[in-house]
């Protein structure tokens, strides 16, 4: 808007002056409301229609969000920047409105010449501004921010419209590797009134290795095959558009594998690799498929009378034997106990020895019982009474704070993070503070006091938490829940809210618990989840196979949340059993299980190998002689190879604690570490018991030790060759051990 008067002289003007000119007309008027060009493109609003209001959660805060002004890294932080907070992604338009316009003298905003107001000149890098242009004058932006700032920085009126939805176009697309897509983005408001708002939309990939998005919502199509995400943000509400990406290589039918179906698994495998023009790898061979389950079911490498027992075997049934004779062995309750003390945060530094122990024998003996899924939650989730009896309840003590009981048990159990969400509305998802408040309000009353029987769990009958923005109550509320959960006053119960919360819990018909506990046994099995990160599940996250995701699921609650059952389906698919080699069609996918992928083992699992082939056991500190390390119930016991291959710390719910990407650290140290050396090398170990053996049987021994499998001809003459070139045998053997321990073979779960 332009202005007759000097604009020196209008920034000098007092706010009679201002006033003044609103009477004369030379200032737009609050009523006036902004023009009919929105910021971002098109609108529905006809020619003829009032003026909408300009409204400042509406019109201005996503300016904010998308040039990142209210991020974390710049003044959305917590303690804001140079002065200057704003909530972080707009969480609290009252606060950030009150900021810009009322905070240091109302300094920032100059409505008499709002081109000379602080916060334009700041933004538009007319001032100097430690982070730099945000929003050039020659934006559109720019012009909305002096609409505003000219009608007096309105609030507006809480009876104004607001955002109801978002909605992407297109929803999906089959798309071509180096295509492009141009996404659009259209709000709904609560009059019906819609906007094209793709200009000031945040976008954001779920898999950047398959395709980017830029700021304007254009997509662009990697070199990779696959299905990929992206997500739209504005104003706390998200919408997704999917891409298929069908890879471009063909293969001759004369190689292309026969698609054979062992249950429901390989028919939606199948009939996503058939959309993306992926051929599967073969299957498996013997050898493979049993280092392949022991690791996998038991975290334990077979000995070589375990591999030699199972080849013998000619039974037509011997793999899905195999895997049940696994599921009964004691390493199955000490590995996934292992698993589930990392989720559930068994740390003795926070509940000392005595406690950690039993918490962790909860867990292992749970695993040892196959005690069904459901009900180990329930049996944590409802603890109550003498600790020694109910070391569930011990859970409690290690996440002691109500906020972070909600949030790690939304997390481990039903794959949710709600973490944000107790300062402000998830970013990504749904889940805002009244959601986040809610779930805290179901551990409120958790207290411990001390009896002659020990310290005791009991409820303090304290039923809500208070959303510390609004200073209302928040009662408890389930995730996605509306029904609201009040303590019975006439037949009160230490822990009812908590069995309220159970109950909604590990119900059949909850959407999230079966998904969550199918997609971390198929992540575990598989080395991807369904849902990746599995513990972010989230609409914006979506799964790579939705459907086999839900069928997975249904099979779970069918069988009564019995893990044995799901691992037995699993297994016997032909997508379990097969090869990691890739063809020509394949060697790119990463998500959609056209071959089997490469797991590099736990710290836990590599040591015990490195321990059982050589034969010499790793004495811990604290702990009885001949325990394994996948039995260490102590993560804090002092080991450097455990520490140096990712052994996590217990601090947090997340899986992303374990290290599961290779490091050069920890190939320098296989290839190099004393420790090691002295174990090939012990008096008692396992190749000082074989080196009297002849060069064929010695190598087929050491074979079947490191690799579980027979050597071929030619792995049989380089082994012999390589023995009768050194003269000081032990020595030769050795360097043939140690070659094989830092394999590819050895070293990963393939």
């Amino acid at each position: 808007m332009a202005f007759s008067l000097n604009q020196h002289l209008i920034r000098l003007l007092p706010s009679t002056g201002y006033c003044l000119l609103l009477i004369l007309g030379l200032v737009p008027s609050a009523e006036q409301g902004i023009t009919s060009e929105p910021v971002g493109g098109s609108t529905s609003v006809n020619p003829g229609e009032k003026q909408r209001p300009i409204n400042f959660e509406n019109d201005i805060v996503p300016i904010l969000t998308k040039f990142g002004c209210n991020a974390s890294g710049c003044h959305g932080k917590a303690e804001g920047q140079n002065g200057f907070k704003l909530s972080v992604f707009g969480f609290d338009p009252l606060a950030d409105h009150r900021a810009i316009t009322k905070e240091g003298r109302g300094r920032r905003v100059f409505p008499a010449s709002p081109m000379h107001s602080l916060f334009l000149e700041k933004a538009s890098g007319d001032l100097p501004h430690g982070g730099g242009v945000r929003i050039p004058a020659d934006r559109p932006e720019y012009q909305t921010l002096s609409r505003w700032i000219a009608l007096g920085s309105p609030l507006g009126s809480p009876d104004d419209p607001h955002v109801a939805s978002i909605e992407m176009f297109p929803k999906s697309a089959q798309l071509a590797m180096g295509q492009t897509q141009q996404l659009k983005v259209q709000a709904t408001f609560s009059d019906g009134f819609q906007l094209d708002v793709t200009a000031l939309a945040t976008f954001q990939s779920n898999n950047d290795g398959l395709a980017s998005v830029d700021e304007k919502g254009v997509v662009s199509i990697g070199k990779v095959p696959g299905d990929v995400a992206v997500m739209a943000s504005y104003v706390g509400h998200v919408d997704v558009f999917r891409a298929l990406v069908p890879s471009e290589n063909t293969v001759a039918s004369g190689a292309t594998p026969h698609f054979a179906e062992s249950n429901f698994i390989d028919q939606h495998i199948h009939a996503k690799l058939k959309q993306l023009n992926l051929q599967p790898s073969g299957s498996v061979d013997e050898p493979t498929f049993l280092r392949r389950t022991f690791l996998d079911v038991i975290g334990t490498i077979p000995t070589p009378s375990e591999a030699r027992e199972y080849f013998a075997d000619s039974s037509s049934n011997r793999r899905a034997n195999l895997v049940s004779r696994l599921l009964e062995r004691s390493e199955y309750a000490d590995y996934w106990g292992l698993k589930w003390s990392d989720l559930l945060r068994v740390n003795r530094l926070t509940l000392g020895r005595k406690n950690a122990y039993q918490y962790y024998r909860w867990i292992r003996d749970s695993f040892a019982e196959n005690k069904h899924l459901d009900q180990l939650a329930d049996e944590l989730l409802t603890a109550e009474g003498p600790i020694q009896e109910k070391p569930a309840g011990l859970f409690y003590k290690v996440v002691s704070d109500p906020k972070q009981m909600a949030s790690t048990v939304s997390q481990a159990f039903l794959g949710i993070r709600i973490e944000c969400a107790q300062c402000h509305h998830h970013p990504y998802d749904r889940w805002g503070q009244e959601d986040y408040y809610g779930m805290q309000s179901f551990f409120n009353d958790v207290a411990f006091k001390p009896s002659p029987q020990g310290e005791v769990l009991v409820g303090t009958g304290t039923a809500t938490s208070v959303n510390p923005r609004t200073g209302l109550n928040v009662p408890a509320r389930a995730l996605g829940d509306k029904t609201v959960f009040k303590v019975d006053a006439d037949s009160p119960k230490p822990v009812r809210l908590r069995q309220e919360l159970s109950a909604w819990m590990t119900n059949k018909r909850n959407p999230y618990f079966a998904r969550n506990m199918a997609n971390r046994i198929w992540a575990h099995l598989m080395g991807r989840g369904l849902i990746e990160p599995v513990d972010d599940v989230r609409m914006t996250n979506p799964a790579s196979h939705p459907e086999l995701l839900d069928a997975l699921a249904d099979y779970l609650i069918e069988h009564d949340f019995d893990q044995h059952s799901l691992i037995r389906l699993i297994t016997a698919s032909n997508t379990y059993q097969r090869s990691s080699e890739p063809n020509e069609s394949n060697a790119s996918d990463q998500q959609n299980y056209a071959r089997y992928p490469l797991k590099q083992l736990e710290a836990e699992v590599l040591l015990d190998a490195v321990c059982q082939t050589t034969g010499v056991n790793e004495k811990f500190a604290g702990v009885p002689e001949g325990s394994r390390a996948i039995q260490l119930w102590d993560s804090q016991v002092p080991h450097y190879f455990l520490q140096l291959f990712g052994r996590p710390a217990r601090t947090t719910a997340c899986e992303c604690e374990r290290v599961s990407e290779p490091t050069v650290s920890q190939v320098l140290h296989v290839l190099n570490s004393p420790d090691i050396q002295a174990k090939l090398s012990h008096d008692g170990g396992r190749l000082t018991k074989i080196i009297h053996l002849p060069d064929e049987q010695l190598t087929e021994e050491l074979y079947l030790t490191f690799f579980g499998r027979v050597p071929s001809i030619e792995e049989q003459q380089l082994a012999r060759e390589h023995m009768q070139r050194r003269p000081d045998r032990q020595r030769a053997l050795e360097d043939l051990a140690w070659s094989m321990m830092n394999s590819l073979e050895f070293l990963f779960n393939h």
